[in-house]
């Protein structure tokens, strides 16, 4: 079952708090915890709170704050957008969404209410939403003012589009939909929609759109008189009161707001007896216009009647007020329980509750994590068990500014080597919002602990010819220091590679650290965060020409590394021929090293010799080869040689934009891994978490 719904439209005033609120009511029958979530709002709360996120909560009475239930205004993530930060708008919303989920068995999330300009932007937005939290759709479709055809064009056409970014749709629910078109787009959706989409057709409902006589005094800014009591009554209908009272008497219908003037006391007389009288309907209220209040014994008269609607005076003339009354859109408010209440029932009378549940505890998603969910994913993991890092190259630049990013929040504890006059002058020169109090900064020769790391590399490596001379001259590099450092324990785990080149990184750990019992080969691995999933790649780094057996080792090791990082693994044993059709050295050795994995591995799922285009391309994969259960969908993939997947993962991150993290060493006892000397801060930013998620598993 999943734990998350996202209701959504692609135009304003469609009815998704109907859905809302009939969804968390049906869930309510289902589990003792639901949360709602609203991640982005019209308006900061600072200048109003959204009356949806107000009347879920209170109807419902959830345990979540305003605060808790939304991440950002529409403003807010705009301005994020237009510099560029898009990026840091869905982290804060992944991040806001989280607390959540933790805490409720599910979260119904709703998308925005597109009440500016630009909606292809603001359906990307919320396609990105509904992306990064891995949750199914709700598509809600308005029918007001819609032929049948462009109802249904419509929805055909939102699903479409959510289906092109691998978002898969629950059930799409056409709302104000007359009688008439009723039967025709039940069935031209249903013909055109996938079999496995519920449809649901709400009728056009004058009770859930008429608005109150409160929404319509603060929509129109106007000044309360009388009847402050009732302005809960709702507005069906109304009329100008411009004619004489017997024919005005004749327009007198349920629920009628009478628009008039503020001298027409004979209206206002008529109106307020009509609504006392059993011969006519009830009135829900009067509007004064034109900045008109009646005369004083007028007054004086409505002030000594028991029953009076609310009669409220705006300033400007009847036809302008008029006119804003015709276009002032209702809400389900929180002191408007009739109407919620109105609301549920609609949604249990017209949806199929029943389906629409069973599909919800079926639902299996499909697609791999997003590259924001990713990062955010190992971020908490490194948080949650605190592991402390070393890095080696201290005095660089991008080192110093990963730490301070690190440090803020508090995701390791970390050492930095180098001279500590230094690494604090350039931390003041680059002007770090660095607390050097909260980071280790050690020059290895002046270390407490030097001259026993000597001892230790001389006694473990005097019988590869390195004397006390040699130790004590080696103990003093950096990289042997840090390696050290996490061999005897006092640090977790080491990146490195900013400055010095891969050998240099690696040799010390393989002199001494070693490798894992069972594993033969240290290979590596990138986590290539494309612009709508994440992939393994291996190995990218490390060995140039692996044998079969070294391949399929590279394999297991990459997709446990997968599997640990919370990506199900699907191998792609990669070559220049997919299937049986190619022949030649390179295939062979690719083909044998996938039987080996069969072999070693009957649990994994598995696929080579196969191409690029046919492991990751769901189309190419099903016509090179069909039924397999990795081709088109492959989250891992295994080059055949180095000079193959060096070039292809720095090909991809150039031309798709993606952000390579790694590469993560496979194999050692204790992790150290590489950076590459052109490398980002982000890139160390990433790795030190990588290194730390590594770090907890021993």
């Amino acid at each position: 079952m999943i734990k998350t719904v996202f209701i959504t439209s692609t135009e304003p005033y469609s009815g998704k708090s109907i859905v809302s609120l009939g969804l968390i009511n049906m869930l309510l029958g289902k589990a003792q915890k639901i949360g709602y979530f609203k991640p982005i709002v019209s308006r900061p709360a600072t200048q109003h709170k959204s009356d949806h996120i107000q009347t879920v909560l209170s109807y419902f009475d959830l345990p979540i704050t305003y605060d808790e239930a939304h991440a950002l205004s529409w403003q807010e993530a705009m301005r994020q957008s237009e510099t560029g930060s898009q990026g840091e708008m869905i982290d804060t919303i992944i991040r806001k969404y989280k607390q959540l989920e933790d805490k409720y068995d599910f979260t119904v999330i709703e998308g925005t209410d597109y009440q500016g300009e630009g909606s292809a932007f603001e359906f990307e937005v919320n396609a990105s939403i509904a992306k990064n939290l891995g949750a199914p759709v709700i598509a809600v479709i308005s029918g007001e003012n819609k032929t049948t055809a462009q109802i249904a064009n419509s929805a055909i056409t939102m699903v479409r589009n959510f289906e092109a970014r691998e978002i898969q749709v629950l059930a799409v629910i056409a709302n104000k939909i007359t009688e008439e078109q009723t039967d025709d787009v039940r069935e031209l959706l249903a013909a055109q929609l996938p079999d496995d989409v519920i449809v649901a057709i709400i009728p056009a409902m004058r009770v859930l759109q008429a608005p109150t006589m409160k929404e319509i005094c603060e929509s129109l800014n106007a000044t309360l008189l009388f009847g402050e009591e009732r302005l809960s009554n709702q507005v069906d209908n109304f009329v100008t009161g411009a004619m004489q009272v017997p024919n005005f008497l004749n327009y007198i219908k349920d629920n009628l707001l009478i628009i008039t003037p503020g001298d027409r006391g004979d209206i206002i007389i008529a109106a307020l007896q009509a609504n006392l009288s059993t011969s006519y309907p009830q009135i829900a209220g009067i509007v004064l216009t034109a900045d008109t209040i009646p005369e004083e014994p007028i007054i004086r008269l409505i002030q000594g009647l028991q029953t009076v609607v609310p009669i409220i005076a705006v300033k400007t003339g009847t036809f302008q007020t008029t006119t804003e009354i015709g276009n002032i859109r209702s809400k389900i408010t929180a002191d408007n329980t009739k109407k919620i209440q109105l609301a549920i029932d609609v949604f249990n009378k017209y949806v199929d509750v029943a389906k629409l549940d069973e599909q919800i505890v079926t639902f299996k998603p499909s697609g791999g994590i997003t590259p924001r969910m990713f990062q955010y994913q190992i971020t908490n993991w490194a948080k949650s068990q605190k592991k402390h890092i070393v890095l080696p190259e201290g005095n660089d630049e991008r080192i110093l500014r990963a730490t301070a990013r690190l440090v803020s929040q508090d995701i390791v504890t970390l050492t930095l080597l180098g001279n500590p006059d230094d690494i604090t002058a350039n931390i003041k020169r680059l002007g770090l919002n660095l607390d050097v109090s909260k980071i280790n900064i050690v020059n290895p020769a002046a270390s407490e602990f030097y001259q026993d790391y000597v001892n230790t590399l001389y006694e473990l490596r005097k019988n590869k010819n390195v004397n006390m001379e040699m130790a004590t001259d080696m103990m003093t590099d950096v990289s042997y220091f840090g390696t050290m450092m996490v061999y005897k324990g006092h640090a977790d785990g080491m990146v490195s590679g900013a400055v010095h080149t891969t050998q240099h990184t690696i040799r010390p750990a393989l002199q001494f650290v070693k490798t894992k019992p069972g594993i033969s080969v240290v290979s590596s691995v990138f986590f290539m965060c494309l612009p709508d999933r994440v992939s393994v790649f291996g190995d990218c780094a490390v060995n140039p020409n692996p044998t079969a057996e070294q391949l399929a080792e590279i394999a297991i090791s990459s997709a446990e590394s997968s599997q640990r990082f919370g990506i199900e693994p699907r191998i792609a044993m990669l070559s220049y021929s997919s299937g049986t059709s190619g022949e030649g050295e390179d295939v062979e050795k690719v083909r044998r090293a996938t039987e080996i994995v069969k072999t070693k591995r009957p649990d994994l799922k598995v696929e080579g010799p196969i191409q690029y285009d046919a492991a990751v391309d769901p189309i190419v994969g099903k016509s090179k080869l069909p039924g397999s259960e990795v081709a088109g969908q492959a989250s891992v993939l295994i080059f055949p040689d180095l000079n193959t997947g060096n070039n292809t993962y720095k090909a991809v991150q150039r031309e798709t934009g993606a952000l390579a993290i790694g590469p993560m060493l496979q194999g050692l006892n204790k992790p150290v891994n590489d950076l590459s000397r052109g490398c980002t801060v982000d890139d160390i930013f990433n790795t030190v978490i990588i290194t730390a998620i590594q770090a907890q598993e021993d």
